[in-house]
């Protein structure tokens, strides 16, 4: 069998990477192998070449692997593991790649944990599978030929996007599949549960890696027909007869320990016109509707929804409300756990509407426990939304922030589709399409984690969920987008 394979591999001294090597160069798929190294010093591995490389995923690596790689693949390694590779590892990934001719291959792979190993499935590439966080697991399996197709069309320097901008590149061109079996197995070594980990990006330590990855995937969008110029279409917030200025939403189903006080955080709000509170009980039985309506019964302003229809998630209960005679102008967003932080929060949404003339409006919130305890990262204000570029980096990032409010007109038109998790992120795609959306960077929301909401301490088959729904959402919108960018017959 001829040698199809170079392997690059990461090495820092670990003796785990030296068995590593031994079982790569055991195999008669292998040509060369390089070893990665992040400073000079180290020792040399007989039958390797060193590699000096700053950042594993910065465009000089990918200008290096491109340069060295001497067969028609790629075996490459993206972060510093302790890896096993499993049983004919190498020629499965071989023979998949020679009968699609795919430009990215990756695998689920098995975790090595202190009570054993552990299965790691993961989710299938999108056309709108767009976060740089993707999971594809440490090892890719790359097309030589697309590797250098993508590394020759990439004219900036990335020290952080470069592995990001190089999958965005190859798949414009190529497929990139995952073999949904165990190929290998690795040792985690970011031990923070999944919860922990999602809000990396608004970390504002990471914020030169956004910047970068912000510009990769403008580039991207660009090059495929589905980036938007900063060009909105008008807005009338003033059309329209409502009831009220305002309503704030509350969609909620066995809420009984958190309903009332999200309920009268809402009727605390001081405003300079009226607004009433829309709660959509969603077949609670609990004990929570009993708490509604003792609210309803003192307090005018409180409607107490009750769908008839029990096939309602999150989006369809929204949906409900809007529709609701009663609506106001502007559908605000408070959920059953949280709370707004201020008595002006609605006021500053209603301001923000009228001074943008805006079809949405984003907030930023606070993390907290239940006891209104601070939970990392704190602050989640989702600076890197940007007036120019924000609704093209929407499309890369996992959400768009909260509390959110919209002109209610626009959303009955558009609609909420019908699901308990991303109808939020799929409204706001859909309407920074064409409109305009408002920020407010200040916290003046409280999101609160504990153990009965939807995001707390997600299980990974949850998260795939999760994630390989976003990543349709996001399909859709390209799809979407690259229609509304074709010159109109």
């Amino acid at each position: 069998m001829k040698k199809k394979i170079t392997a690059f591999i990461p090495f820092s001294g670990s003796k785990q990477t030296i068995a590593l090597i031994s079982s790569l160069q055991e195999s008669e798929l292998v040509n060369k192998i390089f070893l990665m190294i992040p400073k000079k010093g180290l020792p040399k591995i007989q039958g390797c070449k060193n590699l000096l490389v700053d950042n594993l995923r910065s465009s000089k690596a990918m200008k290096l692997i491109s340069k060295n790689s001497q067969s028609e693949y790629i075996f490459y390694i993206s972060k510093d593991s302790n890896i096993e590779l499993g049983k004919y590892c190498l020629d499965r990934f071989y023979q998949v790649a020679e009968n699609t001719e795919t430009g990215i291959l990756y695998s689920n792979y098995r975790e090595t944990t202190l009570s054993g190993l552990t299965e790691n499935l993961l989710i299938d590439h999108q056309f709108g599978s767009l976060r740089d966080d993707f999971n594809f697991g440490p090892i890719l399996f790359l097309k030589t030929e697309a590797v250098r197709k993508a590394v020759v069309q990439n004219k900036k320097n990335y020290k952080f996007a470069g592995l990001y901008d190089l999958r965005l590149r190859i798949s414009q061109r190529y497929r990139i599949i995952r073999i949904p079996e165990f190929l290998y197995s690795v040792e985690e070594k970011d031990k923070r549960r999944i919860d922990e980990r999602q809000f990396d990006y608004v970390n504002p330590r990471n914020r030169n890696v956004q910047l970068e990855m912000e510009k990769a995937v403008t580039d991207h969008l660009v090059k495929i027909g589905a980036y938007l110029k900063p060009k909105f279409k008008k807005l009338d917030i003033s059309e329209g007869a409502f009831n009220c200025e305002a309503s704030v939403i509350i969609p909620v189903k066995n809420r009984m320990k958190t309903i009332q006080q999200s309920i009268e955080s809402a009727l605390r709000q001081k405003t300079n016109f009226e607004f009433n509170v829309i709660v959509i009980d969603n077949h609670s039985d609990d004990g929570t509707t009993n708490i509604i309506e003792y609210i309803a019964d003192r307090d005018n302003r409180v409607i107490h929804l009750k769908p008839m229809r029990r096939d309602l998630g999150i989006g369809g209960c929204w949906n409900e409300a809007v529709q609701h005679p009663q609506c106001g102008r502007f559908s605000v967003q408070l959920d059953s756990d949280d709370l707004y932080s201020e008595e002006t929060a609605l006021q500053k949404i209603v301001d923000t509407f009228k001074k943008e003339k805006c079809a949405m409006v984003i907030g930023s919130y606070r993390l907290t426990n239940l006891n209104m305890e601070e939970l990392p990262p704190g602050i989640v204000d989702h600076k890197e939304w940007t007036p120019l570029n924000g609704r093209n980096n929407a499309l890369r990032v996992n959400g768009l922030g909260a509390p959110r409010a919209f002109f209610t007109p626009i959303l009955k038109k558009i609609k909420f589709p019908n699901v308990n998790y991303g109808e939020d992120y799929a409204i706001g795609l859909a309407i920074s399409r064409k409109f305009k959306i408002g920020r407010i960077f200040k916290p003046i929301y409280i999101c609160r984690r504990w153990e009965g909401n939807s995001d707390a301490d997600i299980s990974p088959q949850k998260l795939n969920t999760y994630n390989s729904y976003k990543d349709k959402i996001r399909t859709i919108e390209l799809l979407a987008r690259q229609k509304y960018n074709r010159p109109k017959k």
